[in-house]
């Protein structure tokens, strides 16, 4: 049995309200605020407010809203299917809900809890979706930093495809048998290449393509995301990344993505784990492409979930190639790079007017051959290099920089797992980068930050990278010109 303060206290509904009356009784910002509320829906407001604030009594005339400027009497009830209590004074609302409940509307009193027959929630409205947040009168403030949150996770394209839904509904009825085959296309119609074509303002096209799955109900056509998953921090996933992990089939996930943003996905989707670890891959690239074609044309909406951004060292363009070669449908979400993560962990900045104003992205794979990569004569003239995957180059990185003319002692910033908990921050000069190569207690993502602009970091939270290391860090190179452009 369920303990009782398990249990609710009201019962959640949706009031039909449409061209109907709706009184709010009050002069001020509290009646003002139930009618901000209510403007939300089609009801017909009438105000009864004695001697209404300025504002408010604009507001009424600007929207061609009902307006009695008179004292309460209970006939002002007649007709109405909801009232609000809400003129600031204890008695006169509580005079108003007796005489409310007397004739059997229901009515709300603005914070008094026991003359209210319902609360009204916070309320995420994408008419015609709408979506209710309460707390029985408990907790507004929580109520509201709930509405927010799911705010922020309903696509503003939601409305335009319910109402979509609806226009169709009637022809879904004719052409589809009910049960599973139904419940199959509205799966395909709010997640898949309809709701797509909304999203992004083609209506005309969406309502075609709704027509064709209409018509074939039993093709299903397939398609790929190419996600960014960000650092690693679960809060760093965007809006439209979490949107896809929800309606995703199926989740092919790299191995420095972390469970928890994996987890974020529906949890029916099946997840397959695709390596791409160093020197530990379970699929080479050719099998992931493959991989993805085969499993859109089985007609499954796949999310390829990779670190950090998918168009930064994420092999995204072979995948790319190879979806266009096979005639599947394809998106890329952005995610935020390793490299911008690291920057705002040590708050550097890696550009600054006067220091730096080329920022290169590179890896330690770059430096396996004879000739220095291009980017090594950009660092020499102050450009900030944010090295990926260069941990077990480290050495060979420090020399050879420092070989074609970058100073020894130029400020760099090394961050492992950057935006996660357990991050570690280290600072020092490009000639102890080589000590990076005997950390061996750095077993995380490591992101490499090398440049004048460093000197501007914020050292607080970072140790010295180098072992031997006891004294204090204090950087050289462009240091006291970093100091001057941030003053």
């Amino acid at each position: 049995m369920v303990a009782k303060d398990e249990l609710l206290t009201t019962f959640p509904a949706f009031f039909r309200v449409e061209n109907r009356k709706v009184a709010i009784f009050g002069n001020g910002e509290e009646a003002f605020a139930k009618t901000r509320l209510m403007v939300k829906t089609s009801a017909a407001i009438t105000a009864y407010a004695d001697d209404p604030a300025e504002d408010y009594a604009a507001y009424l005339a600007e929207n061609g809203y009902v307006l009695v400027k008179a004292g309460f009497e209970a006939a002002q009830l007649d007709g109405s299917v909801l009232a609000f209590a809400a003129t600031g004074e204890a008695e006169q609302d509580h005079l108003i809900s007796e005489t409310a409940r007397a004739l059997s509307i229901p009515v709300n009193a603005v914070d008094q809890k026991e003359d209210c027959d319902f609360y009204t929630p916070a309320l995420v409205a994408r008419p015609p979706v709408a979506v209710a947040i309460g707390t029985e009168g408990a907790g507004p403030v929580l109520a509201q930093m709930i509405r927010a949150q799911i705010d922020t996770i309903l696509p503003r394209s939601l409305g335009p495809l319910a109402r979509l839904a609806n226009r169709l509904r009637d022809k879904v009825d004719v052409n589809i048998p009910r049960g599973a085959a139904r419940r199959a296309f509205w799966s395909r119609f709010f997640n898949g290449s309809v709701a797509n074509a909304v999203d992004k303002g083609r209506l005309l096209e969406a309502e075609c393509l709704a027509d064709e799955i209409i018509a074939d109900g039993s093709s299903v056509a397939g398609h790929v995301a190419l996600v960014g998953a960000g650092p690693g921090a679960e809060d760093l996933l965007t809006i439209r990344a979490h949107r896809l992990l929800m309606e995703a089939d199926v989740i092919a996930h790299d191995a420095l993505v972390p469970q928890a943003v994996v987890d974020m996905g529906r949890r029916d989707a099946e997840r397959i784990a695709v390596g791409k670890r160093k020197n530990c891959h379970s699929k080479s690239q050719n099998e992931i492409n493959d991989l993805l074609v085969s499993l859109a044309r089985e007609g499954k909406r796949v999310v390829r979930l990779k670190s950090g951004d998918p168009l930064i060292f994420g092999r995204a363009g072979e995948e790319m190639a190879a979806l266009r070669a096979a005639g599947v449908s394809y998106e890329v979400v952005p995610g935020i790079t390793s490299a911008s993560a690291a920057a705002a962990d040590f708050g550097l900045p890696m550009t600054l007017r006067g220091v730096a104003s080329t920022l290169v992205f590179t890896t330690g794979h770059d430096l396996n051959g004879e000739t220095l990569p291009d980017w090594a004569a950009l660092a020499v003239r102050g450009a900030t290099i944010a090295v990926y995957m260069g941990r077990s180059v480290a050495a060979k990185l420090g020399a050879r920089l420092q070989e074609a003319g970058v100073p020894a002692d130029t400020t760099i910033a090394v961050v492992e797992n950057a935006s996660r908990k357990n991050r570690r921050l280290f600072h020092g000069v490009l000639s102890e980068l080589a000590d990076l190569e005997a950390r061996e207690d750095l077993t995380g993502p490591v992101m490499v930050i090398i440049g004048d602009a460093v000197a501007g970091a914020s050292l607080e939270q970072s140790s010295a990278l180098a072992l031997n290391n006891n004294t204090a860090f204090t950087p050289k190179t462009g240091a006291a010109h970093v100091r001057e452009n941030l003053s």
